[in-house]
């Protein structure tokens, strides 16, 4: 149950305004400041309006700036919202809630203080709002304006500018956001260079890190940044560069910018789901969605054959995964007078008393309009799938960003679970939609062996923006390229995804010496913590619990380094250590241990570049 505290005013710190003659508070020459601060008054957001009649905000964080003055304005029908605007008396509240999440941990804290400015701009004076929220854990603004009929969006003029000092780590793909992450200096952004968010940027002066993103995007164009030099980034709609129309009231997306003060607050924050609505009680409480492990041809067969499926259900079954997932291929199935219909049903009939439930594949265009969509995900109930992955969406401008949001309603009404590819970033929408268990929007492990700068930043900057298809974890020889088993097998426990799909060959894994830990893994955890000695790009060393086992994974970088972990996270009780570190000199094996540790004590280890570490903890005497 939430627990939801009743709206009352909170005290706005500083409200440096001018009443003018009519009573209305004008913004003043001096251009002083609105000051709203967060529950535990450390983030604050400051709004002033500039004597040029502009609008601009700063955060400060500890009274130190995170957010230097950056613009706000929104464009409608060629004017921009954020010139010559009169901002009036706001109204303010504060909001608390809990609710159960899926993935990092399973309870979300949803706090903020809220400010609501009515707005004017222009000669016409048009009204408009600027919505202000800010959290324990970062910032987020957002524009309504309450128009009729058809307007057209030009775009905005939201900037972000960084302190001097940053180092910033981004990517550049803007539509299906499938290249490498990398690092750099803010001060040495090439201007007008165009990447994807989320950004994520470690702050000077020991301020933690930042997080540049949206948060709820629907019936709204995809937004990108472009660098205008200067520690500044502007926003930018790549897939709606001539503007995009919208009709009846228009609400943007949130503009977020999250503030950790170390890595392990930037993973664990709930920020973008607490900016979208909750789910209707019939999804917060189906039964039908359940995340799972899979595995997944793909990367081992290519197209289906239908002759191997039941091999594939037998391998899930040995490994105890609850899902099996048919790519694409499986439309072309012809066996007699058997389209591919009746045969995926076949090797449905065929999974479900082997406790094995299937995914299939769906090309996007299959299920566009409305009409289609509803006929073919009422096959896929008919025939008993569980999930549909669906692949090749277009660019992310404004009719295929609302594409998604009607996909997901729809496919709950079929109860269907949905796994997007080649998909926009998510935006906490997972929580709206609690039936899309994960998305691609990631360079994964389909694309081989990927720099392991990428691999140690993944879990700081995208799986930040959410819940990740990577494909982890593939032991065979010919699929390492340097690549160590305990950095593959790390993957699965630092990378999260409910719907967990591995890309490896099942045979593989069963031979393995690892299937046990492999078997052991779940898809969800209830509690996550970042250890010490994780830098993004270089390390990402994580602890995870399920229950009261723990599991410790390690991805490390490109260069071989000592390790330490303290181990003070055990709850009371001895458990049974069960680790496996690099070897010296094969990346196809570990050295496998075993002992017995309690909170007191300490793993003291070496990783090679490439490599990692897994443990798992089980508590004795269960």
């Amino acid at each position: 149950m939430s627990n939801l505290s009743a709206k009352r005013p909170f005290k706005i710190l500083t409200l440096a305004l001018v009443v003018g003659a009519s009573g209305q508070l004008v913004s003043s020459a001096l251009a002083q400041e609105v000051q709203i601060a967060s529950p535990n008054n450390r983030i604050k957001a400051l709004l002033t309006p500039s004597a040029t009649g502009g609008l601009t905000y700063r955060v400060t964080v500890g009274g130190k700036s995170a957010i230097e003055p950056s613009s706000l304005g929104i464009t409608v029908d060629g004017q921009n919202l954020g010139q010559q605007a009169v901002i009036g008396k706001p109204t303010t509240g504060n909001f608390k809630e809990t609710y159960a999440v899926v993935g990092v941990h399973t309870t979300a804290v949803n706090s903020y203080h809220e400010a609501i400015f009515p707005l004017k701009s222009g000669d016409g004076k048009m009204p408009w709002q600027l919505e202000v929220r800010v959290f324990d854990d970062g910032v987020a603004l957002r524009y309504r304006v309450p128009a009729q009929g058809q307007h057209k969006i030009g775009g905005e003029t939201t900037t972000w500018k960084l302190p001097t000092g940053s180092v910033v780590w981004y990517q550049t793909n803007i539509n299906e956001y499938e290249n490498a992450f990398q690092e750099q200096q803010v001060e040495r952004m090439a201007t007008d260079a165009v990447i994807g968010t989320p950004l994520t940027a470690k702050l000077p002066h020991g301020l933690g890190y930042a997080f540049v993103t949206e948060a709820n995007l629907v019936k709204y164009s995809n937004l990108s940044l472009q660098a205008h030099g200067d520690q500044t980034f502007g926003a930018y709609f790549g897939s709606d560069k001539d503007g995009w129309s919208s009709d009846g009231e228009i609400v943007s997306p949130w503009r977020v910018t999250m503030l950790a003060p170390d890595l392990n607050g930037l993973v664990n924050s709930d920020l973008l789901r607490n900016l979208c609505p909750p789910p209707a009680p019939e999804l917060a409480n189906a039964t039908w969605i359940k995340p799972g492990r899979g595995n997944w041809h793909w990367l081992v067969t290519g197209h289906p054959r239908l002759e191997a499926q039941n091999q594939w259900v037998d391998w899930t079954q040995k490994l105890g995964f609850e899902y099996y997932l048919i790519d694409d291929g499986w439309r072309d199935w012809k066996s007699g007078d058997k389209g591919q219909w009746e045969n995926i049903k076949d090797v449905v009939n065929y999974a479900t008393p082997h406790g094995v439930k299937i995914w299939a594949w769906v090309n996007s265009h299959e299920v566009f309009s409305p009409t289609d969509r509803a006929a073919y995900f009422q096959k896929a109930k008919d025939v008993g799938l569980v999930g549909l992955k669906i692949d090749f969406p277009e660019r992310p401008n404004s009719t295929w960003v609302q594409w998604y949001d009607d996909t997901l309603r729809d496919a709950a009404k079929y109860q269907l679970m949905i796994d997007f590819h080649g998909a926009v970033k998510p935006t906490g929408r997972e929580r709206t939609w609690p039936n899309e268990l994960t998305r691609e929007a990631i360079l994964g492990r389909e694309s081989g062996k990927l720099p392991a700068s990428h691999d140690t930043a993944l879990p700081f900057t995208r799986y930040v923006q959410g819940h990740a298809d990577f494909t982890p974890t593939d032991f065979r020889a010919g699929r390492l390229n340097g690549s160590s088993w305990t950095h593959e097998l790390a993957q699965a426990i630092v990378y999260t995804s409910p719907f967990l799909c591995y890309g490896g060959s099942p045979e593989n894994y069963l031979q393995n010496p690892g299937v046990d830990i492999l078997k052991a893994l779940p898809s969800t955890w209830d509690e996550t913590i970042v250890l010490p000695g994780s830098e993004v790009g270089r390390t990402a060393a994580f602890a995870r619990r399920k229950g009261r086992e723990w599991f410790i994974g390690v991805v490390n970088g490109g260069e071989d380094r000592p390790f330490h972990i303290n181990l003070d996270f055990l709850t009371k009780g001895p458990f049974e250590a069960d680790t496996m570190t690099d070897l010296a000199d094969n990346n196809a094996g570990w050295k496998r241990a075993q002992k017995t540790v309690t909170g007191k004590d300490s793993l003291t280890f070496n990783v090679r570049g490439n490599g990692g570490f897994v443990a798992r903890l089980m508590p004795l005497g269960r």
